[in-house]
């Protein structure tokens, strides 16, 4: 196990770390304040792909935490990312919102209905049966299959959604098809955060609240990875993994101390 004293740029999530339902957790206002201060690299990452990274940044602002939009990293501009290094200047046919239209045209990449290279499906609360159908129709004529994260289910005041892993689901029992999933846990969504602020695996640090997909995936990338107990995890939860992060805290406040 690495030493936090040998970290350098950090990587953290948001919902359960920072925030719970637009209110910030104790510490997260100063961490922030502190890596802006002392220009250390950071990003905020998440998985959610509705919005955009203003639109977060200005979310955040009104819950008290001050997080420039050029230090938010989501799962609809990491699977842009990935898109545009796979076939740069495609086209893609998009189920989602302006948080993966944006970061797709920001790329470069074109929205057609006519064969597309990719179909994406992000975070969306405007679901249709025409779209669905429409991209069961193109994948089945051959447009590559993509997720940005694959979350079932979001929370709501009241109650659970579905989310984007609900209706990729329903696609792939209708083609046959899984699709790629960018977001977490996958550790290209890191890997992809890091090239952005310009960090190395050995110095960074991720900040998670989920053992099944910042845990695991911060160790996967080889990352100092944090568990806080604000969020989902509790010590029930971390036992039934056969996987342990780097620190258990409980919170970010402690990161301060």
């Amino acid at each position: 196990m690495r030493d936090r004293s040998e970290i350098t740029s950090w990587l953290t999530d948001m919902d359960g770390v920072l925030v719970h339902e637009n209110t910030p957790l104790p510490g997260a206002a100063d961490l922030i304040r502190h890596w802006t201060e002392t220009d250390t690299p950071f990003l905020v990452l998440t998985n959610n792909s509705i919005f955009t990274p203003r639109d977060l940044a200005a979310r955040l602002r009104a819950s008290g935490l001050n997080v420039p939009e050029d230090r938010i990293w989501t799962s609809a501009l990491a699977t842009a990312d990935f898109c545009a290094s796979q076939i740069p200047g495609g086209s893609a046919f998009v189920i989602g919102e302006a948080g993966i239209t944006t970061a797709l045209h920001e790329v470069g990449f074109i929205m057609t209905e006519t064969n597309p290279d990719y179909v994406v499906v992000g975070e969306t609360r405007n679901y249709s049966f025409e779209a669905i159908t429409r991209a069961i129709r193109l994948i089945n004529t051959g447009s590559r299959f993509i997720a940005t994260n694959p979350d079932a289910t979001g929370p709501s005041a009241d109650g659970v959604l579905p989310a984007t892993g609900a209706v990729t689901a329903l696609i792939s029992k209708a083609t046959g098809k899984e699709p790629y999933v960018v977001g977490k846990p996958n550790p290209m969504m890191f890997r992809s955060a890091m090239n952005r602020i310009g960090a190395h695996s050995e110095s960074t640090a991720m900040i998670g609240d989920r053992m099944d997909t910042d845990i695991v995936a911060g160790i996967e990338a080889g990352l100092h990875t944090v568990l806080v107990l604000t969020g989902i995890a509790d010590q029930t939860e971390i036992e039934k993994y056969p996987f342990r992060p780097d620190e258990i805290l409980s919170g970010v406040h402690e990161l301060l101390e």
